[in-house]
């Protein structure tokens, strides 16, 4: 019997892969077909895979070709599948023409004929979201580079009232058109993708939810509790996706740090140090004026982030030890925050440094995350027993930008508010934040 094998991610599935799969069927006795996992599509930089695994894996099913069919979940794992399942054949198609040539070594290599005029890709640009722009700053050009590596979405407008900084060199540079008046904007437009001083962030949200258009804030969101409330509100009124760009909670390392610690493998969770420092120097008057504030405002969402994530909603106190500089800003905060079985600590400043590493303390062991953390893309799982230690590698690409970018478009797509950093967190995070107040306030 001659056994071929091939693999795909087969998502929005087309004629193309209907194709490919009936002439790999044609090629042998018996055909296994690899699906490629959510988390495997992400770690080789596919970011836009719209169906579910299991919605995949039943279309390829449904076209009757598949004798059997399998996970593909790591590099390497098709000579590992060549090997164990005796393979004849392995097949793809034409595109990837001479890049599985080593596989040669194990058996049979054959390039298939793609179908012309049809791709997964195509058919997600032909569902382009488009997003508009409200504002203009560093973040912005950088939000605009890293949404060039998500299909799915379109970015022609900006509205701003930031003459003095966006002139017309640089929309030809980025190929935007300004929109000086708000309602021919917003008739422009599916989403937003907001940037604004503390200030005029509430306005701003509550507009573009007023224009039943999807929203996604740069962080930190610096608005009041019941602020917030109204935002979430709103947006689930008019059936609106809203997000804030906490970059961390979307990226790939993270979120497996996150099941892993909570899976019980380092037992109960007693304490989770996140740092994040910086000396800004020059810069340090930029910052306090753009965040309106300090160490707390500018850096505190990461770690909050990571406390809400690993140890819940649920805290019971939180004291800040802060040291102000002339102007009364704090340039250098140390956080306690207790729960009702487990604390967390986090050192954050605009003016001071420290080893921004994350590690999660459990009773049986811990994570141990290195600098910068909140970008990371390797974590290690660590035991009394260092025989038992197990290191994880995830890719992280770029800014990070992409895999929140890549979030947003797929809640709008799905129409379901996304799970890696829910509206409750959200709000949680902001609490936190309105917590640096004279009452929690430790100066030294």
């Amino acid at each position: 019997m001659k056994k071929v094998i091939t693999y795909g991610t087969y998502d929005l599935f087309h004629k193309g892969h209907y194709n490919l799969l009936r002439n790999a069927k044609a090629l042998g006795d018996y055909l296994i077909v690899g699906v490629t996992s959510s988390d495997f599509d992400k770690n080789r930089g596919k970011l836009n895979v719209r169906d579910s695994l299991m919605t995949r894996i039943k279309h390829v099913e449904e076209t009757g070709f598949a004798d059997e069919i399998i996970i593909e979940e790591y590099f390497g794992q098709k000579i590992d599948d060549i090997k164990k399942y005796d393979i004849d054949i392995f097949t793809v198609g034409s595109d990837w023409k001479g890049h599985f040539d080593y596989l040669s070594e194990y058996c049979e290599v054959i390039y298939l004929d793609r179908t012309k005029g049809i791709s997964s890709t195509d058919i997600r640009n032909t569902k382009s979201i488009k997003l508009g722009l409200w504002g203009f700053s560093d973040i912005t050009t950088r939000f605009i580079d890293e949404s060039k590596f998500v299909s799915g979405i379109d970015i022609e407008y900006i509205y701003s009232d930031s003459s003095d900084t966006l002139d017309s060199s640089t929309l030809a540079e980025y190929d935007l058109e300004r929109k000086d008046d708000i309602e021919e904007f917003y008739e422009s437009v599916d989403a937003v993708y907001i940037v604004e001083k503390p200030q005029n962030q509430y306005n701003a949200i509550m507009q573009a939810l007023m224009h039943k258009k999807h929203v996604l804030v740069e962080f930190p969101i610096l608005v009041t509790n019941s602020q917030i409330n109204e935002i979430i509100e709103l947006a689930i009124q008019n059936q609106c996706i809203f997000m804030e760009g906490l970059k961390t909670a979307y990226t790939p390392a993270f979120n497996k740090l996150v099941t892993t610690a909570k899976s019980g493998i380092i037992g109960n969770i007693l304490n989770v140090e996140a740092n994040f420092t910086q000396i800004l120097g020059k810069q340090i008057q930029n910052q306090i004026q753009l965040v309106n504030g300090g160490s707390v405002n500018a850096l505190a969402s990461y770690s909050f982030l990571a406390f809400v994530k690993l140890l819940g909603l649920d805290y019971k106190s939180i004291q800040f030890f802060s040291r102000m500089n002339e102007e009364q800003i704090d340039i250098f905060t140390k956080v306690l925050i207790t729960y009702e079985n487990s604390i967390g600590a986090s050192m954050i400043a605009i003016d001071a440094k420290s080893e921004g590493e994350l590690v999660v303390a459990g009773d049986k062991g811990y994570i141990y995350v290195p600098a910068p953390w909140w970008k990371t893309e390797y974590f290690e799982v660590r035991f009394e027993d260092i025989n038992q230690n197990r290191k994880y590698f995830y890719k992280f690409d770029g800014e990070g930008l992409r895999y929140e970018i890549s979030e947003f478009i797929q809640a709008i797509l799905n129409q379901k508010h996304s799970i890696l950093l829910t509206h409750d967190e959200i709000k949680a995070i902001i609490k936190l934040l309105n917590m640096y107040t004279s009452k929690n306030i430790i100066k030294f």
